[in-house]
């Protein structure tokens, strides 16, 4: 179906858009009031289009429509999508799905606090999401030592009676599960710790007060001194908190600055409680190009409330958003209560929103610095790479390669791959030497490399075929739109051109600019004895000794030696590291596997099949052993005589 086809049959109501490249790409995500009038406004060439707007256009192949049954309900999807698809030509939060939250767990009789991912519709309370994981991770070292909160996994009962662990003895748990504290008491801690969370620590001081006396009258003076402590713990937090409302208002303070040259925006959000600024959260915004602030101010405040465990009353913004009505509705519905939205144009309100800008733009001037540096240390070693090595092409992609083993055991290959001076995790590759026996690492290395040129070979035969076909197809579609199908014939032939970075999966049809071999002149040597073998000897190889740093070329009996200070001997190091580590961790996991093997397969009644469901059971050979008799026999499939076995065959 064509486009022209699907723009007929588009719905009149409200619901997401998702565009697509010729790839089946998405490329942006949008929602409408009305998906007809907005999604044909794309197509009508009468119509202002900005330069962003005109370039995504221009990428449209297909696209996708999901109704919904209100605005609000529109507004959600496309959050939950662009989170989702990261599409190229939308605002989005920079990493959003890393960052952490505290949970605490208030649905359980004896509540945890910990740090997760993300949230969950399971009743617990959330608290972030927190931006600067080491200042959380100091909120919640706080919490553990003021707040003997139980950090266990057990379903503890009202009246346990197991005997409490090592934290009880260093006063870092209650001890529920001994019965030492009752569930009132706890909760009563519990409630507290929700407070200190929210940035009400004022409110805890009279209670605590309170409770302190009431141990010294009652003599309890270890006690006291415990709650004497946490009040002197609270005060120093609250004494580095800034009034900036006397009217004692719950607010969220949202502004950003915009940097061209990164094409994104630094984004803060300052959290005021009961008037007092108790906190403040940084967030990258990717992909403003040519947006209006009012747009980047939108999407922001979309995304980042989709995920915010927290909704305040009031919301105070330096630009306007597109949509506000609506937007407050949903942040009323996640609030279960009125809330505002304004853009302060006077006053204190206004001043507050001011600060939060500059505290922004110092933020982004320091992102701008670490983007300059990162730039040197990367493009610029590229670079300085080229003309220390006198290669011909720029090494965009470098392909390092190096092997592990034990006196031939467990041997393994690693290829890594940097793109730009930057590592690409997810082009590496890793390979079981099937071939040799025995220590023979050039043998090894003749095998890995062997088998990477020879895939991207036969993946280059395999694109090439396939893009005749194409090219056939577009030629046989008819000499009445010549020129249609000559400008689609340029295209398919550019994909050829590139394609294998777009078309491949495996991405070994793409060659590499340079190659590096971890190691000497041998390495170096055998590895190039299978490059010519493949008629892939134009590629640029190189190895590096691990002594001295020196670079080896081939038929060159003097190495290239870096300079010690030069960006380029540090990309190169990088790279060569990363491929060692990548190796290691690759021969580690084998050896692991067959340490676990040998260890439970020298128990007597242990076949794979119960080796297979005490591992899974378990997770692993340590916890296995870490068990008891009874937990041994408890997995599904053995049976008391076996577990007796296994636990005495690995405390030995």
């Amino acid at each position: 179906m064509t486009l022209e086809e699907k723009l007929k049959l588009l719905p009149g109501k409200p619901g997401v858009y998702l565009m697509k490249d010729r790839d089946g790409e998405i490329i942006y995500v949008g929602k409408a009031v009305s998906l007809k009038n907005r999604v044909r406004s794309y197509f009508q060439s009468s119509r202002y289009h900005g330069a962003k707007v005109e370039a995504l256009v221009e990428k449209i192949a297909d696209f996708e429509c999901i109704t919904t049954d209100s605005e609000v309900e529109a507004l959600i999807l496309e959050s939950n999508l662009i989170k989702k698809h990261s599409p190229w030509y939308n605002v989005r939060l920079k990493d959003d799905k890393s960052y952490p939250y505290l949970k605490v767990t208030v649905n359980e009789l004896f509540p945890r606090v910990f740090v997760v991912r993300r949230i969950q519709e399971d009743g617990s309370r959330y608290f972030g999401p927190y931006t600067n994981v080491g200042a959380m991770r100091e909120t919640f070292a706080f919490l553990k030592k003021f707040f003997p909160i139980r950090s266990c996994r057990k379903n503890i009962g009202p009246d346990g009676q197991e005997r409490p662990c090592l934290n009880f003895h260093i006063k870092r748990c209650a001890a529920p599960c001994a019965g030492l504290i009752k569930p009132e008491e706890y909760r009563q801690m519990i409630d507290q710790v929700c407070l200190f969370l929210e940035g009400r620590q004022e409110l805890l001081l009279p209670e605590m007060r309170r409770k302190m006396q009431e141990a010294a009258d009652g003599l309890a003076f270890e006690k006291a001194a415990e709650i004497r402590d946490r009040i002197a713990a609270m005060e120093k937090v609250i004494e580095k908190q800034k009034i900036v409302s006397f009217e004692g208002e719950d607010q969220d303070v949202l502004a950003f600055t915009v940097s061209a040259p990164l094409n994104a925006a630094c984004a803060q959000v300052f959290f005021v409680r009961s008037g007092k600024l108790v906190g403040r959260e940084q967030f990258m915004l990717e992909g403003v190009a040519d947006d209006s602030p009012e747009s980047i101010m939108t999407a922001f405040v979309q995304q980042y409330y989709s995920e915010a465990a927290y909704v305040p009353k009031e919301v105070l913004l330096r630009h306007g958003i597109e949509d506000s009505a609506l937007v407050e509705n949903w942040l009323a519905e996640k609030k279960g209560q009125r809330v505002y939205v304004r853009v302060p144009r006077r006053g204190e309100k206004k001043e507050l929103v001011e600060m939060v800008v500059r505290n922004a733009a110092l933020a982004l001037a320091e992102e701008e610095t670490k983007a300059a540096t990162e730039k040197a240390r990367t493009e610029g070693a590229v670079l300085e790479l080229q003309q220390y090595l006198d290669l011909p092409n720029l090494p965009d992609r470098i392909e390092a390669y190096d092997i592990s083993n034990i006196q031939g055991a467990e041997a393994v290959g690693s290829m890594v791959v940097f793109a730009g001076g930057k590592a690409a995790p997810s082009e590496y590759r890793r390979f079981k030497i099937k071939t040799v026996e025995g220590p023979n690492d050039f043998a090894m290395m003749q095998e890995v490399i062997r088998r990477r040129f020879l895939r991207g070979l036969r993946e280059r035969e395999e694109l090439a075929a396939q893009a005749a076909e194409e090219v056939q197809k577009v030629q046989e579609a008819g000499k009445a739109q010549e020129e249609e199908n000559a400008q689609e014939a340029n295209r398919v032939s550019d994909r050829v051109a590139s394609g294998p970075v777009a078309a491949g999966t495996t991405k070994f049809a793409v060659f590499p600019d340079l190659v590096l071999i971890d190691g000497g002149k041998g390495q170096l040597n055998a590895a190039r004895e299978v490059m010519h073998e493949l008629g892939v000897a134009e590629v640029p190889t190189v190895g590096l000794a691990k002594e001295f740093e020196h670079i080896f070329k081939e038929n060159q009996s003097d190495p290239v030696i870096l300079p010690r200070d030069s960006m380029a001997l540090y990309l190169v190091q990088r790279v060569r590291d990363e491929a060692h580590r990548f190796a290691v961790t690759y021969h580690r996991e084998l050896r692991g596997k067959r340490d676990v093997s040998s260890k439970l397969d020298e128990v007597a009644g242990i076949g794979p099949k119960r080796k297979k469901a005490l591992l899974k059971h378990f997770g692993s050979i340590k916890r296995v052993g870490e068990a008891s008799a009874e937990e041994l026999a408890a997995v599904p499939g053995m049976s008391r005589e076996v577990a007796e076995a296994v636990w005495q065959h690995l405390r030995k």
